[in-house]
């Protein structure tokens, strides 16, 4: 192994050519405005190979993590512990944004015009669940709008390649080889990623750019800065429970590359690859960031707990009802949690929570094109927050399996980054 030290710019060149390519992809949409959005396809085909590459990438890495474990009592401590990371910080980024709103209402002073919304489909719970954990037909795995299906039968994929042989079964052996081509396969892709984010970039900031003006403007005003708080502060003290101040920096210098990529697409799922050679670097052992990282891009969700509560805290301003009473707090921590694991990892795929959201506390239809736009205005930060803490979740559960020095043990340095 190399002890070589790398310059500032052998380590940081790609995401700095990453940011310049989306500021500059910002400037011409400003620029240019709608005209800009003829750039859009050259960003389709990169996000296209991305999300393409994305579902045999969750089969395989999580199948091939479970199917090569011989120790069962370690998935189910990887389990575990990653469900208590994702209920733990989720609430506390409920409690810092039920506090945000009480201080600083987002709807105060909004005069709105209600547009006009079709008639809402009534949504079953029980349904809900069904259709987020199972599909019905083997052929819908293989479509990314339904990742937890494909998620579950990888694990129990998995766990039966693992009941039949675990490491030196051939499947094992074979999954094994396929998780490293896809990864290489990712490296290649992530080439065109500067010329495709920076005309992905252009051609939202000339369409949209208009919408962050007017009556959300106090909303959003509330929500960025939120958002940069609890990347900063939050996940600094995440990762220093993880592995101290060693966990932190360590965090930081990789973590550039998933939070622009999450920032330009709005999707976790598309941002998962990137994660995984993040987190690679970081340390995490693989059998653990092979299962949390797939897992958190449908799942974790501190981010749509901070947008979803907003929205609904919006909504009661709008409509001149107060936001407050310890039943109104706790549904709406209810369905943020629940819009997390509907919504993640789609790009504008939001509707569905939003849903939830107006047909569960009774508004109007015409309260649907209202958190409509707030979901699109608030799914860059939200999706960077949901992406980038499934990182920081993988370092979390690390600590509660390894032990608190498990950053300085190397356990990856044996590994091809």
């Amino acid at each position: 192994m190399s002890t070589t030290k790398k310059t500032f710019w052998e380590n940081y060149r790609f995401s700095i050519a990453l940011i310049v390519s989306i500021a500059i992809g910002s400037i011409i949409g400003v620029i240019f405005g709608e005209k800009a959005i003829v750039l859009k396809p050259f960003g389709d085909i990169f996000l296209n190979l991305m999300f393409t590459a994305v579902t045999p990438l969750v089969f395989i890495t999580i199948a091939s993590a479970v199917g090569s474990m011989v120790n069962m009592k370690r998935l189910g401590k990887i389990l575990g512990n990653m469900f208590l990371t994702f209920v733990v910080t989720g609430l506390i980024a409920a409690v810092l944004i039920l506090i945000t709103v009480k201080v600083f209402p987002p709807a105060a002073g909004a005069n709105i015009e209600l547009g006009a919304a079709g008639e809402l489909e009534k949504l079953s719970l029980a349904d809900q669940i069904v259709q987020a954990l199972t599909v019905n037909d083997f052929s819908k795995l293989l479509s990314r709008s339904n990742m937890l299906p494909l998620i579950v039968f990888s694990i129990l994929f998995g766990y039966c390649v693992s009941a039949v042989g675990g490491e030196d079964n051939i499947v094992a052996r074979a999954l094994e080889a396929l998780s490293n081509v896809m990864m290489k396969f990712i490296s290649i892709i992530m080439l065109y990623a500067p010329i495709g984010l920076g005309a992905y970039f252009a051609s939202l900031i000339g369409e949209f750019g208009p919408q962050l003006l007017g009556a959300y403007a106090r909303a959003m005003i509330i929500y960025y800065p939120l958002c940069a708080l609890y990347f900063v502060v939050a996940f600094a003290g995440y990762t220093y429970f993880a592995g101290g101040t060693l966990g932190v920096k360590t965090f930081f210098k990789n973590i550039i590359e998933p939070a622009v990529t999450s920032i330009a697409t709005q999707s976790s799922i598309a941002t998962m690859p990137v994660n995984l050679k993040a987190a690679a670097r970081i340390g995490v052992p693989k059998d653990i960031r092979e299962i949390i990282l797939p897992i958190g891009a449908t799942m974790h969700m501190d981010g749509t707990v901070l947008s979803s509560i907003l929205k609904i805290s919006f909504l009661f301003g709008i409509f001149g009802q107060e936001f407050s009473g310890i039943g109104t707090y706790f549904t709406a921590i209810l369905l943020s949690i629940l819009g997390g694991v509907v919504m993640s990892g789609v790009p504008g795929g939001g509707l569905i929570g939003e849903m939830l959201i107006v047909n569960m506390y009774g508004f109007p239809a015409e309260a649907f094109p209202i958190i409509a736009t707030i979901g699109f205005l608030v799914d860059p930060p939200a999706t960077c927050l949901n992406a980038t803490g499934d990182t920081v979740a993988s370092m979390m559960v690390t600590r509660m399996i390894e032990g608190k020095d498990w950053m300085a043990k190397k356990l990856t340095a044996h590994e091809e980054l």
